[in-house]
């Protein structure tokens, strides 16, 4: 599995929400993140793809949207 197929996964198992058609849609402002949501979300990703997300980078403009999370991860494990 590629990282995008992974973090759609994560987010439809921990949400119960499609976003492949929704990419750059903002995940706060469509109701499937919210500040309970985004540390669910960060210890996943941390755990699945081996990675450590530092606090001062998830600032919920640079990680609101499937396309920027996607993009965070693959940083991340390429740092």
């Amino acid at each position: 599995m590629n990282v995008k197929s992974e973090v759609l996964e994560i987010i439809d198992d921990l949400f119960m929400e499609d976003v492949s058609e929704r990419m750059d849609e903002d995940l706060y402002d469509a109701g499937v993140l919210d500040s309970m949501g985004t540390v669910e979300l960060i210890v996943e990703l941390e755990s699945k793809f081996d990675i450590t997300v530092p606090v001062s980078e998830f600032g919920r403009d640079d990680w609101n949207t499937t396309n920027k999370i996607i993009a965070g991860v693959e940083e991340l494990r390429n740092a």
